[in-house]
């Protein structure tokens, strides 16, 4: 357990914060995200849920209730290619892929409702990562997910520093106003002066749109957030609340 998390933890049960700060993040992470005509056409597709910046703690996932592939104009159930794992003592999942013909393939998943005890409420963050194969279009495709980033930029092929902009939608409409969280799947090399530096935080204009600029190489998870209106109740039975999010993956390179 990190530092910041056992810190957060002993402030919440003193009564200084209401919630914890640690922002979840669903990954859904491609060993590539372009991949071209000559070579192997075989990916392979991790899924954790953690706090990618502070490299954890990883939250044990229960099997997804969807996992799929959009390409061509068509849908694929990939749940029947997940295999469980174990990161530490926690369960993760992942999945091989070959990609067939030239085009944009969105790869996404729904995970099972997460109970975070420690913020009285169930999370669900719907996930997405574009992967291209030989150039082809598709990637600004909505997959349908109630709530869901519309990227406004190619998700792939994306240089540090550039500006990455998309739409946030929920039911299909623009989120006017939404607030995004901002994080880096940090490789050990970075560690966050302070708090503030671990999950960025930007909001949506009023007709949903948002940017940042990526300043580092690696993926970034841009994870979308809104409370749904669905009554749900916590595993004691009582009223709880849900949060929803709209995550999307993308890579930036640097240029060399």
């Amino acid at each position: 357990m990190s530092k910041r998390l056992t810190a957060s933890l002993i402030a919440c049960a003193l009564g200084w914060l209401p919630t914890m700060a640690d922002a979840h993040f669903q990954e859904l992470i491609p060993s590539a995200d372009i991949v071209g005509e000559q070579g192997p056409r075989d990916i392979r597709l991790d899924l954790a849920f953690t706090h990618p910046m502070e490299q954890g703690p990883v939250m044990e996932m229960a099997p997804p209730m969807r996992f799929g592939v959009m390409a061509g104009g068509k849908t694929r159930d990939l749940k029947p290619t997940l295999a469980a794992a174990k990161r530490g003592d926690k369960t993760v999942f992942g999945a091989g892929f070959s990609l067939d013909q030239p085009g944009d393939y969105v790869f996404f998943v729904e995970p099972a409702p997460y109970w975070e005890k420690a913020e009285g409420k169930w999370i669900i963050h719907y996930t997405k990562v574009v992967v291209d194969f030989a150039g082809g279009g598709g990637w600004d495709k909505p997959v349908g997910l109630p709530v869901e980033i519309e990227p406004l930029v190619r998700p792939y092929g994306l240089w540090t520093g550039n500006l990455f902009r998309g739409i946030v939608r929920r039911n299909g409409k623009a989120l006017p106003f939404a607030e995004i969280e901002v994080e880096w799947r940090n490789d050990g090399s970075v560690k966050a002066p302070s708090d503030p530096f671990i999950t960025q935080v930007i909001k949506a204009d009023a007709s949903g749109q948002f940017a940042y600029a990526m300043p580092r190489a690696g993926w970034w998870g841009f994870a979308a957030l809104v409370e749904s209106d669905m009554p749900a109740k916590s595993p004691a039975g009582k009223p709880a609340k849900t949060e929803l999010g709209g995550l999307i993956w993308v890579r930036a390179q640097d240029m060399k």
